[in-house]
């Protein structure tokens, strides 16, 4: 897997967070872009993120529900209704690859009262992506750390995704 020209600020660090956070949880910041797998005596991995555009970014408490490497990739009906031009196309789909949409590796969040709630959090060979609002709401890392995180990341993870603030 290539490794992506990221600037020094975005790649993940280890950072001091709030006490009382629970370890071995995934907190999103969409406004700091910002992804916390957090860890014990107050500590989490921080990792730079792209997240949802306005009006498509859903926050909320979920859990991790699957977990796929090299997942494939379908448009949502409504991505499909948004931007037809964009999205028709795949309607049946899309082989996993460094080229799909959801990258080397998928997160899929669910609820309990939903089940798969078609967010995800995934990879992306495009790092110019980092540090903005630009996903139809999932949450996104460059491929090689998004393999990073997969990997600490057990199933049944709890994930909180934050309501922006701006």
């Amino acid at each position: 897997m290539p490794s992506y020209d990221v600037p020094p600020d975005m790649m993940p660090r280890k950072v001091p967070i709030a006490a009382g956070a629970p370890p071995y949880e995934i907190h999103v910041d969409p406004d700091n872009f910002a992804l916390y797998w957090t860890l014990p005596d107050n500590m989490a991995w921080r990792y730079t993120v792209g997240v949802g555009r306005p009006g498509l970014y859903e926050s909320g408490e979920f859990y991790v529900g699957a977990k796929k490497e090299w997942p494939s990739w379908t448009p949502t009906p409504d991505m499909i209704d948004r931007e037809p031009e964009k999205y028709a196309k795949y309607s049946d789909g899309m082989e996993g690859g460094l080229n799909n949409p959801l990258g080397s590796r998928g997160l899929y969040l669910f609820t309990e009262e939903r089940g798969d709630t078609f967010l995800r959090i995934h990879g992306t060979d495009d790092p110019s992506t980092l540090g903005k609002r630009v996903s139809n709401g999932c949450a996104r890392l460059v491929n090689d750390q998004m393999a990073e995180l997969y990997d600490r990341v057990p199933m049944n993870t709890r994930v909180v995704l934050y309501e922006p603030l701006v």
